[in-house]
């Protein structure tokens, strides 16, 4: 089932032995449009800190009482590596992480976690040699990106800027981000829209913008989303018809 980022921001987050926090934003992959992270405010009992927690760890979500419980304990969340989420995550940070958790390396095939069918970041091999990791290649690349700040940019056709990313689709079923939100505000009479990440052409961290290889007719044109509805395959069939794209051509798990 598709489900929209912004509902899941303030859901609380339960160890196998009481509350950790809240749901504040995610990070996800830019190049495999993957949430890695759920960030999760832990309030007073850890002094307001901020704990990053891989969807590894989720257990079957309680989508009724708007809780996400995860394999952990209070201990183990109090005891992780610190970071500070206001900095962009470093590759050793991720490491780090990975080396204090029991959620294997994220390298391989897949992961299964509950119900839940996990993908894994597409990241070269990571290498060891006389326990010194050597990170190899684009490794050293950065591609976390924070759906708060992708959350605000600016979205582009050939023909000029159209509307702003307003928030992400995701299919709770792997955590893959199948839709951009997109708020047409007043270029085309308040209008929402959906826009795939196989359709940008050039995302510029710099400027915040992001560049679609689809005509502002095509946006103007497209079948609106209603947050108040459920995504269903009716509705994405006619969205990729009328961008004359099979729907079996949808990004691939």
């Amino acid at each position: 089932m598709k489900r929209n980022l912004k509902s899941l921001i303030g859901l609380t987050i339960g160890a196998t032995d009481g509350e950790i926090g809240k749901v504040s934003e995610f990070y996800f992959d830019d190049e495999t449009w993957t949430i890695r992270y759920l960030i999760v405010e832990a309030g007073g009992w850890l002094f307001g800190r901020k704990v990053l927690i891989s969807p590894i760890s989720l257990l079957s979500p309680d989508w009724e009482k708007e809780v996400f419980m995860v394999d952990l304990t209070m201990e183990q969340i109090k005891n992780s590596p610190s970071i500070d989420t206001e900095r962009p995550v470093s590759r050793q940070h991720e490491l780090d992480l990975y080396a204090y958790y029991p959620w294997g390396s994220y390298w391989g095939s897949e992961f299964h976690s509950g119900e839940t069918r996990l993908p894994i970041s597409m990241y070269n091999t990571i290498l060891k040699d006389d326990d010194e990791t050597i990170i190899s290649g684009n490794d050293k690349n950065q591609h976390l990106r924070s759906t708060a700040n992708v959350g605000t940019y600016a979205i582009k056709t050939a023909d000029g800027e159209i509307g702003k990313v307003d928030s992400f689709l995701i299919d709770d079923s792997n955590w893959k981000i199948d839709f951009l939100v997109v708020d047409t505000g007043n270029w085309f009479q308040d209008k929402k829209v959906l826009v795939s990440p196989k359709w940008i052409n050039e995302i510029n961290w710099e400027t915040s913008e992001v560049t679609v290889n689809v005509s502002s007719d095509h946006i103007k044109n497209s079948p609106e989303y209603l947050i108040s509805h459920i995504l269903d395959e009716e509705y994405e069939a006619q969205l990729f018809g009328h961008y004359d794209e099979p729907i079996s051509n949808k990004i691939k798990s």
